[in-house]
């Protein structure tokens, strides 16, 4: 099929529907997020006040100054090694790592030790990354498209804010006969809408109208660090939206200028998500032999000092009380950010990386 390039994606992908049949939820997001002519990132990210969604390292700089203090004291607590690869994957806009490289400066020898790879699809952040990170490190700032890219072999440090919520998943609903897959397909009007299939077999029992989201994307990254982890050393420390305990429930959404929208009204023109599948994650990275642990970011946050880190902008700053205070709200409180995103701690076997000791 090979259909006009002058249709928009919505209708490219109403015409694949017509000749090839409906497509799963998680072919839908990736069309919608990485299609090269009409996907979200591929296209059209936006992201801040102006766009369509803020992430943390853009509510305060407290987050990515703490991710940077996270970074050197795990890289301490591997030994210090003359050697290390620092990536970030998703690294948005850039300002997460401007962030981290500024705070890292105070750990002695870390940053001549890293070697800094951005793990990014989307070329238009790409451009606005290389922008505000300019000549930092010297020139040792490298770009890759996946993980894969970025040499192994030596202790790996990897962070990543809401990538996992951006990888796409199935979804399954339990019917009155068994489990069916919800799929997206045409309407009598030609209008795109959702549909259900029949489901493969293997799935666990549930009462009717149960939603199940399995996401083959997010386990296969949970593997690929686990493995690379257990053979290479180091850790990996992945922030999103998400549950910590396996579970069931709809969680597909759409935003567009920080609203949410219906998921089929406007395919590419909107940030697709459904929410982090930690335990799957981990679980995955713990069949390649790594360890894994998990905390509300709030709580990782204070372990991390952010109330000292504010009280510190504060006496620098005190006509910015109020802002910062909000910031820390938005953070940490247990109805903003502070619950519902998590940390999630992946790293290799023997050692315990900082802010996830057991108590």
């Amino acid at each position: 099929m090979n259909p006009r390039p002058d249709l928009s994606l919505r209708e490219r992908l109403a015409a694949q529907i017509a000749q090839d049949g409906p497509l799963t939820v998680a072919q839908y997001m990736t069309a919608c997020l990485h299609d090269p002519r009409g996907g979200y990132y591929a296209t059209r990210p936006a992201l801040g006040e102006a766009g369509d969604f803020v992430t943390a390292p853009l509510v305060s700089q407290m987050f990515g100054e703490l991710i940077g203090v996270w970074s050197a004291l795990a890289w301490g607590r591997l030994g210090e090694p003359r050697d290390v690869v620092l990536v970030e994957m998703g690294p948005g806009d850039g300002t997460l790592m401007d962030d981290l490289l500024r705070a890292a400066r105070a750990a002695a020898g870390f940053l001549d030790a890293a070697e800094v790879w951005l793990v990014e699809t989307s070329e238009p952040l790409r451009t606005r990354q290389r922008e505000r990170l300019g000549d930092r490190m010297g020139g040792r700032i490298r770009w890759a498209r996946s993980l894969d890219d970025v040499p192994g072999g030596r202790p790996l440090i990897l962070v990543a804010n809401e990538l996992l919520d951006c990888l796409p998943a199935r979804q399954f609903v339990r019917g009155p006969l068994g489990w069916t897959e919800q799929v997206v397909g045409l309407d009598r009007d030609g209008a795109l809408a959702f549909a259900r299939v029949p489901a493969p077999g293997g799935l666990p029992d549930a009462r009717e109208g149960t939603v199940l989201e399995v996401s083959a994307a997010q386990q296969a990254l949970g593997s690929a660090l686990g493995e690379r982890l257990v053979r290479d050393g180091g850790a990996a420390l992945l922030i999103d939206y998400g549950r910590d305990a396996p579970g069931f429930g709809d969680t597909l959404q759409a935003l567009r200028r920080h609203e949410h929208t219906d998921p089929l009204a406007c395919p590419g023109e909107a940030d697709l998500t459904v929410h982090a599948d930690f335990p799957a994650v981990m679980a995955a990275a713990e069949r390649e032999g790594a360890t894994a642990a998990i905390q509300t970011q709030a709580r990782f946050l204070a372990r991390m000092g952010i109330g000292e880190r504010a009280e510190t902008l504060l006496r620098a700053r005190p006509d910015k009380a109020a802002t910062i205070g909000r910031q820390l709200t938005r953070l940490v409180g247990a109805d903003q950010m502070g619950d519902l995103f998590k940390a999630c701690c992946l790293h290799s076997p023997g050692w315990s990386p900082p802010a996830f000791e057991e108590d």
